[in-house]
């Protein structure tokens, strides 16, 4: 046995030897030193732990607080992490003494069927009977298993069952931010629609009016009947607009109702006011600092090592397994009145080396290592996203602010067009039509200028979430053990 012993300890470490895994590629995690975006004021901690709040809008923090606690992607969310916190319990308790009680009681009753004795033949001996009476017999024993950790197996295990449990938590605050994000992006979408159906009413109106004055000069015959029929079927498409802009706003009523975790709620609960205010000023952040702030990047990260250390398990499983047994029993019995007990205890080691299955142990090293390697890449790809998704998110709000400030002379300069026209129209100076197209050119110039400042907030929504705004990250806290 001694020789055994022996033999699996030398050949061992020289087997796993033989069997090292494959180079991990190291992630490249270079950046920019500055966004090639425009200049913005520096980044908040505070400001982006809870970006919501920079819009001034009750309703848009009331809708976020509400789905941040009832949501289903949120609850969901949770549920992974408190998964992953009994799974990372359970890796490192898998190396704590093992065993189990188990116990066992038997009684037996014997009755005799009849007294002395008898013969199957003359020529056979003779068959006593047992006399009548009982036996009791009862026994427990305690046997135990506990791997000796020689080699940093246990280590291990909790370094890569505490990279899952970080990453699981990273997990649970990427998809908070994501779900505050979808939330203020789905209620200014439905702001937008209401503005969109205000307007579409509003220019349905124009062109019934319109209608109205080409079928007055057709029926005098100072217009031709062509012209007419034209301006019905204008008429007709701006109302068939106005429809389908009704359908729209209340099926995003209804995505937003179910997105906050209350889809069952009535559509009158949720007001979605036809306006368009101004989006905050988004801090700008410096590339470095995404690395700390965007979640998904932090997981990606965690992600890896997770990876690493799965792949330093599959290594030492090339290598001894030493398990100390020790154990402990008792056992009684009574028979016929006449009682006996024992008890005993024992201790003994454990020793198993993998050589059969070495090649398949190979195998799947050099798979883990591949898995490494994409981990890897995943991670240096969730880095290089992040920092493109913040660079055009910043660059295309600062377009979006220059085309509000030009939409907004242009709406300027239509409004007044249209307030000089009724005026005129008022004097009896310019006929009906002319006052209705010059408000009709205002209300297209405003359409386009509100569309502008929907589209801006939608924007800044989405340069908050690139920026990683939406959590306190561990290292940003002050005083918390969040």
């Amino acid at each position: 046995m001694r020789r055994v012993i022996l033999l699996t300890l030398v050949l061992g470490p020289l087997l796993a030897a033989c069997a090292l895994g494959p180079k991990v590629v190291k992630p490249d995690l270079r950046l920019p030193a500055a966004y090639d975006a425009p200049a913005g004021a520096a980044a908040s901690d505070a400001a982006l732990d809870r970006w919501w709040s920079l819009y001034g809008d009750p309703q848009l923090e009331s809708l976020v607080d509400q789905a941040l606690a009832h949501a289903p992607d949120a609850r969901s969310a949770l549920a992974r992490l408190h998964e992953a916190k009994a799974i990372r319990t359970e890796a490192t308790d898998a190396f704590n003494p093992q065993g189990a009680v188990q116990a066992n009681a038997t009684r037996t009753d014997t009755t005799a069927l009849a007294g002395g004795s008898f013969q199957l033949t003359p020529s056979s001996p003779p068959i006593s009977l047992v006399n009548a009476g009982f036996a009791n017999a009862y026994s427990a024993n305690f046997n135990v298993s506990w791997e000796l950790d020689l080699f940093g197996r246990r280590f291990v295990t909790a370094h890569k069952a505490n990279a899952d449990l970080a990453a699981a938590r990273f997990d649970f605050e990427a998809t908070r931010t994501s779900l505050a994000a979808n939330v203020a992006d789905s209620l200014f979408q439905a702001r937008g629609l209401a503005i969109q159906l205000q307007d579409a009413k509003e220019s349905a109106r124009l062109q019934r009016d319109l209608a109205h004055v080409a079928d007055v000069k057709a029926d005098h015959g100072i217009g031709a009947r062509s012209d007419a029929d034209q301006a019905d079927s204008l008429a007709a498409q701006s109302d068939a607009e106005a429809v389908d802009l009704e359908g729209q706003l209340h099926a995003a009523r209804r995505t937003l109702l179910i997105l906050v975790g209350r889809g069952v709620d009535p559509l009158d609960t949720l007001p979605t006011d036809a306006m368009a205010a101004t989006p905050p000023a988004v801090p700008a952040a410096v590339p470095p600092s995404l690395l700390a702030r965007r979640p998904d990047v932090r997981e990606a990260a965690q992600k890896l090592i997770s990876a690493t250390g799965q792949l330093h398990l599959n290594e030492l499983a090339l290598l001894p397994k030493f398990t100390l047994l020790p154990g402990a029993g008792y056992s009684s019995s009574e028979t016929f009145g006449a009682p006996t007990a024992t008890d005993f205890w024992s201790i003994g080691l454990g020793v198993a080396q993998p050589i059969l299955d070495m090649p398949r142990l190979k195998s799947e090293i050099r798979a883990q290592g591949a898995r490494v390697d994409q981990a890897a890449i995943a991670y240096e790809k969730a880095v290089q996203t992040a920092y493109g998704e913040s660079e055009n998110a910043l660059v295309q709000l600062a377009a979006d602010e220059n085309r509000i400030r030009i939409l907004g002379a242009g709406e300027a300069q239509a409004r007044a067009a249209y307030d000089a026209a009724r005026k005129r129209y008022a004097l009896g100076i310019d006929d009906l039509t002319s006052a209705i197209s010059a408000e009709r050119t205002w209300r297209t110039a405003r359409t386009a200028l509100t569309g502008a400042q929907v589209q801006a907030l939608r924007r800044s929504v989405q340069a908050f979430k690139a920026l990683g705004g939406g959590w306190t990250p561990p290292s940003m806290q002050r005083g918390s053990s969040r």
